[in-house]
């Protein structure tokens, strides 16, 4: 492995240590994988020595490989066009927003395209590099890496990134009080007519109200509370599947499994075992 930048020297890192390159980008002129690290300014301009060093190794066929927002500078120089992409969740509609031709996922661990290869966060870039280690020398050493490093084996590219994306949060006090009203029952039947009612509203005025306030609708919001309800429970406890179904207000373990699976990109049991770091039960 060799470590190289713009320039050799002492490179500043997000948290103040410098990190010692030794070598300058003639030394990507062979790399067969070239792995760009996360930046702590996504989006800031990409020095044109890179970007080029980086379309001549694909174009003469290395592999590229981003980790976390490292994938900005794959986008830079072209190399997520046409191809589909991830990165943080927090910085997907700015990578979506400057990269039009590349298919942005904010949902998935990383994606392998096969000759470029991008992550979601810093824990989705080990995945990743096991991925990588995985298909090019086998499952046996890339357990063995997982082990020492103390993390899960394997997690599938196609699982969702685990990090709770942030509730969004309302001033309107109408809305306020229904949500945290509804938050409380969600084990219960609730419909649209049931939250406007409690809002003192048509069901047609409280959906219009809760969507622009939200961008979403009350019932696509209440499916994700019951999403996130699920997650908690599958962490912290060790109710069976169809208990925690129940409390969450799915009501059978089928359709727990079908809605999580759509939202998490995993099964409930597999969730429960990356979580907990043990065999799962359901």
């Amino acid at each position: 492995m060799l470590l190289c930048g713009p320039a050799p020297g002492l490179v500043p890192m997000a948290g103040g240590v410098p990190i010692g390159v030794p070598l300058g980008l003639e030394a990507l002129r062979e790399a067969d994988t070239i792995v760009v690290p996360g930046r702590s300014t996504a989006d800031a301009p990409v020095p044109e020595p890179v970007v080029e060093a980086l379309r001549q190794g694909a174009e003469r066929g290395a592999r590229l490989v981003s980790i976390c927002t490292g994938a900005f500078v794959l986008g830079a120089a072209g190399a997520l066009d046409g191809r589909r992409a991830t990165t943080h969740w927090a910085w997907t509609d700015r990578l979506a927003a400057l990269c039009p031709r590349a298919v942005v996922d904010p949902r998935v661990l990383y994606v392998d395209e096969g000759s470029v290869l991008t992550s979601a966060g810093m824990a989705a870039g080990i995945d990743l590099c096991l991925h990588l280690v995985r298909g090019d020398h086998g499952a046996e050493v890339a357990n063995t890496i997982a082990r020492r490093m103390v993390v899960a084996p394997h997690r599938t590219g196609g699982q969702a990134q685990f990090i709770e994306q942030p509730v969004p949060v309302t001033r309107d006090s109408m809305l306020q009080r229904t949500q945290a009203w509804a938050l409380e029952r969600l084990h219960e039947p609730l419909t649209v007519e049931a939250m406007a009612r409690h809002a003192n509203a048509s069901a047609r005025h409280f959906t219009r109200r809760f969507h622009a306030e939200f961008g979403t609708t009350p019932l696509k919001w209440l499916l994700q509370e019951r999403v996130r309800l699920a997650q908690r429970l599958l962490e912290q406890t060790d109710l069976p599947v169809q208990r925690i179904a129940e409390r969450a207000g799915f009501g059978s373990a089928v359709a727990l499994r079908r809605h999580f699976g759509d939202a998490a990109g995993t099964t409930p049991l597999a969730y429960r075992q990356t979580f907990r770091g043990e065999r799962a039960h359901g």
